[in-house]
């Protein structure tokens, strides 16, 4: 039987997506730039940050209304590339 590809998201959909990185102004600044390069204006954006236990690290929670996988699989490429970024989820 071959097995079907079903897209787990129905877009457009409310998507949350998590950046790791040092705590750094620097860091936010560019997840946030990243982001924002990709999204329409209109699209409900809000972060969250929040700072690890010894606070080394920053993780940074930004939600929108994703339109389509290209545009997720777009801001995941280019986060990751970042010299900055240390994990994406």
């Amino acid at each position: 039987m071959a097995r079907e590809d079903k897209e787990p998201f129905q877009f457009p959909c409310s998507y949350p997506l998590k950046v790791m990185g040092a705590n750094t102004n620097e860091f936010y600044a560019a997840v946030s730039s990243v982001i924002e390069k990709y999204i329409d204006k209109s699209s409900d954006l809000t972060y969250h940050a929040r700072t690890s236990s010894g606070g080394k690290y920053l993780s940074v929670t930004a939600t929108f209304k994703a339109e389509s996988r290209k545009q997720l699989d777009d801001i995941y490429s280019e986060l990751n590339r970042h010299e900055l970024v240390l994990m994406t989820l």
